[in-house]
């Protein structure tokens, strides 16, 4: 590809970013990077990475959002959010894997896993963790708070 096609392929993509709400980060080289955000669990700060995608950048516009997660049959964390998510660009389903940040669409929800699952239609990911999510690992409905990383 030619100089001028990856400088229309930028522009394109800032373009996308700002229209959601959230300007995609950019590497040192101009490329469009992942958004970083932080999962606050009581004191600890969990770091993870949306996906460079318009789902993920609708996710990070809703940011930051305080949340209450609770168990779902345990495999994953989940959590109502505020409003569904624009998912007319993404797959029909998505086969997750632990440490996965995923919405599914047809409850409008946050789904966090801790174990994988089998594909399932609906579901979208959003991103993934960076390190441990030892965190989120706690019984019963608990508070958290999704932030950009600064």
């Amino acid at each position: 590809m030619t100089a001028r096609g990856m400088t229309h392929i930028r522009a394109a993509a800032v373009a996308l970013g700002l229209l959601s709400g959230v300007a995609p980060a950019h590497s040192e080289t101009g490329e469009t990077a992942m958004i970083r955000i932080h999962v606050i669990v009581g004191n600890e700060t969990l770091e993870a990475t949306l996906d460079d995608t318009q789902v993920a950048r609708d996710f990070a516009s809703l940011l930051p959002l305080d949340l209450t997660l609770s168990d779902y049959h345990a495999t994953e964390k989940v959590a109502d959010l505020p409003r569904k998510l624009d998912i007319s660009a993404a797959p029909d389903s998505y086969t997750p894997k632990a440490g996965d940040i995923t919405h599914y669409a047809p409850w409008g929800n946050l789904a966090i896993f801790y174990k994988p699952f089998q594909t399932s239609r609906g579901l979208v990911r959003l991103g993934e963790f960076d390190g441990p999510m030892d965190a989120l690992m706690q019984d019963g409905a608990f508070p958290v708070r999704i932030k950009l990383a600064e």
